[in-house]
């Protein structure tokens, strides 16, 4: 096993209030995470791992999310054991590779299946959740979920992640191969609406503490929150959960008393190191018909699986959802952040819902295809996302992967994309778009830019036009920086006496070894359709039977554009 690094701790990784939102700092300096989610058992080996870390590499990724579980570090309660962990952590330190911590402590998923044996075992101590039956609303059934309403199920959680937390601070404290923890998984109950044992009976009948309802009054609430409760703060001081919150009464008493059991262990963890935490969000969907299936099959609850449901138990209730954001906020405080996992939903909207409140744009679960890929352009570029993360990857060679060129273009240009977040807001977009034979998604984006109006369409071709994605940034000159590819840029001066506005200078860029912008070929006639627009190519370019090859095959992924405008 390798040697631990004493040496004095560095500074550790931190979220920072920039001018353009939260970002992740590591070292001292800005950080691009360009992350990687595992299945769900592959952090319990080591030998597993070591059969990865160069497959991973090659898709360009320098952080990965793995699942540590309670089960695994306490099989015996008070016994700890973290040498599998701690062989996986040193070997990602040595192939440059970060780690995000993904805590199974309690919950995963709506349940509570990675919990030790010796708190499955003891049910009188570790109370269960109890659910109504299906075939009847009288009868109650166990199921394997711990109660968030048992004092014990949160004090045992909170041992084992303080112990965590802390041989984390013991081990890589001044390397920082770690550089944040998510606190449980999905947390929130499946099946119905709310926990039905006795303390959480008596917890729903009891009114809602005033301590928290203040705090929640003096909140500027979330857009979600405020359209489904328009009259919460209409009642009395003190109220009852059906009295405020009527129909999803039974969701926000699940969502208060899981943000407080989960706030409690984060707030310990913290305490022992100090990490950026988080938790993920299975989230909610009103309206089934909005969900992107397109080649979806409808088959196994599929859509409700991955894209949530309109019914609190379809989806977990309690969970941080976008209405429940701010019980998270309130009772959870040591989080850092609350994230999304994004598979069928609007990507855009939920991108917006949880970057208001001036919450920290992570999502560590998404789709790993190349509609998936092609969509985390417009969360980095115009969302500050700090990482996007595709699922599964160690099932999926990186030659195979849509994010191996997507994170390596990013990578290339981190420094530009840092810079422009340094700037303010308005200093960078990004976008996507889907297969034209897709009707959903957009067929065009603009953005006001200092100077000059853009408009961003897809690439031109004679034949069928491809997808695309990219991220334009407004460069201090009065250049425009384009990463990506399939789409193409036509500016309109902002000022109101131009008669003309055309191109004064294109360049096809890269980036050297050394971190410095090079050109590569001066672009100019088809390239910019002279002077009307400059053209982002695809890889393969459709010409349609055209016996002319106008369109050029993408290269290096990333040109400067200077545009100009006359007035006369």
């Amino acid at each position: 096993m390798a040697s631990i690094n004493m040496a004095a701790p560095r500074r550790l990784p931190e979220l920072r209030a920039t001018a353009t939102g939260p970002q992740l700092f590591v070292h001292g300096r800005p950080f691009l995470c360009l992350p990687g989610e595992l299945h769900n058992s592959s952090f319990s080996s080591a030998a597993y791992m070591k059969e990865q870390w160069t497959n991973l590499k090659r898709m360009n990724i320098n952080t990965i999310l793995g699942a540590v579980s309670w089960e695994m570090i306490e099989p015996f309660e008070g016994c700890f054991d973290f040498s599998e962990l701690d062989q996986i952590i040193f070997d990602a330190r040595e192939q440059s590779i970060h780690v995000i911590l993904l805590w199974f402590g309690s919950y995963k998923n709506g349940l509570s299946t990675y919990v030790p044996s010796w708190v499955k075992k003891d049910s009188q101590r570790f109370t269960r959740v109890h659910i109504r039956c299906e075939e009847s609303n009288t009868r109650l059934k166990t199921i394997e979920m711990l109660s968030p309403f048992n004092h014990n199920n949160c004090e045992a959680d909170t041992r084992a992640f303080v112990e965590l937390m802390k041989h984390l601070k013991e081990v890589d404290g001044s390397e920082n191969t770690v550089i944040m923890v998510q606190v449980e998984n999905e947390p929130g109950l499946l099946g119905d609406s709310r926990d039905r044992s006795s303390n959480a009976e008596k917890a729903f009948r009891d009114p809602i503490p005033l301590d928290f309802l203040s705090k929640l009054r003096e909140r500027d609430v979330h857009d979600q929150f405020k359209q489904r409760f328009p009259n919460a703060f209409s009642a009395a001081s003190s109220s009852s959960w059906d009295t405020l919150f009527g129909q999803h009464a039974d969701e926000m008493l699940m969502a208060y008393a899981i943000s407080k059991y989960v706030g409690r262990i984060a707030e310990a963890g913290k305490a022992a190191y100090g990490l950026p935490l988080f938790t993920n969000a299975w989230l909610n969907c009103d309206d089934p018909k909005s969900l992107d299936l397109e080649g979806v099959p409808l088959k196994h609850n599929m859509s409700t699986v991955a894209g949530g449901g309109a019914k609190a138990g379809d989806y977990p209730s309690g969970g941080a959802c976008p209405h429940a954001l701010d019980f998270w906020k309130i009772n959870a405080s040591a989080l850092d952040f609350l994230a999304p996992d994004i598979y069928l939903h609007n990507y855009e909207w939920v991108c917006q819902q949880y970057r208001a409140t001036d919450n920290a744009l992570f999502i560590p679960e998404q789709r790993r295809e190349e509609t998936g890929a092609r969509r985390i352009m417009l969360a980095y570029g115009t969302y500050g996302a700090i990482g996007c993360s595709p699922f599964g990857v160690d099932s999926q060679k990186a030659e195979e992967s849509s994010f191996s060129s997507i994170f390596g273009l990013l990578k290339a240009a981190e420094e530009e994309i840092h810079g422009a977040r340094a700037r303010g807001p308005g200093s960078m977009m990004g976008f996507f778009f889907d297969e034209i034979s897709r009707k959903d998604g957009p067929e065009q984006w603009t953005r006001i830019f200092p100077g000059f109006e853009l408009l961003i369409q897809r690439a031109f071709v004679f034949g069928v036009q491809g997808p695309g994605c990219g991220i334009i940034i407004s460069q201090e000159d009065g250049s425009f920086l384009l990463l990506g590819w399939g789409f193409r840029v036509t500016f309109k001066s902002t000022d109101p006496n131009s008669t003309f506005t055309g191109i004064l200078k294109a360049e096809e860029k890269y980036i050297d070894e050394s971190g410095n912008l090079r050109t590569l070929r001066r672009m100019n006639g088809d390239e910019t359709r002279s002077g009307e627009c400059y053209i982002m190519p695809n890889d393969n370019p459709d010409y349609g039977g055209f016996p002319i090859a106008i369109t050029i095959p993408a290269k290096t992924y990333m040109a400067q554009v200077k545009p100009y405008s006359i007035s006369e």
